[in-house]
């Protein structure tokens, strides 16, 4: 029998995937937990419309993601620091300091957790940063650290 699972079940597939499943495994357990519903032409369509929703959704984060890094490229973000007399910074400039200063400055809202770097920046200077912002998008941004 073909169900279309409601949620993942273990062995037999993830959520609103289509699977043939023996008719007994069906009606006395997938059907009564909910677990499935049988795929009848009325809930195959439902289906198909739910896919070409999450499609279109996945499409539109794409596109604000790409137009996000387009605008990026362009921005400088410029975080004032601390130094000794060797020109080492006192503490770190974090991800979620220039996430700080990205909001403070031109009003973008972005996750620090996105902001990638190998290590903390720890001398001035300027240094392009990767900002991971989709699974298939990523950008720099010009962070310049200067000195009080």
């Amino acid at each position: 029998m073909k169900v279309i699972l409601q949620q993942d079940v273990k062995g037999q597939g993830k959520k609103g995937e289509l699977v043939n499943v023996s008719d007994g495994y069906a009606r006395n357990f997938l059907l009564p937990k909910k677990l499935a519903v049988e795929a009848n032409a009325q809930n195959m369509e439902e289906m198909k419309a739910k896919d070409a929703a999450k499609q279109r959704q996945l499409a539109i984060e794409k596109q604000n993601a790409v137009d996000t890094g387009e605008m990026l490229k362009k921005l400088e973000v410029k975080i004032t620091a601390k130094a000794g007399d060797s020109g080492k910074l006192f503490g770190a400039i974090t991800s979620k300091d220039i996430a700080d200063a990205l909001k403070k400055d031109h009003n973008i809202d972005l996750d620090k957790r996105k902001i990638v770097l190998a290590e903390p920046i720890k001398n001035f200077g300027v240094y392009m940063v990767e900002v991971k912002l989709h699974s298939e998008v990523t950008s720099t941004l010009k962070v310049v650290i200067k000195s009080e």
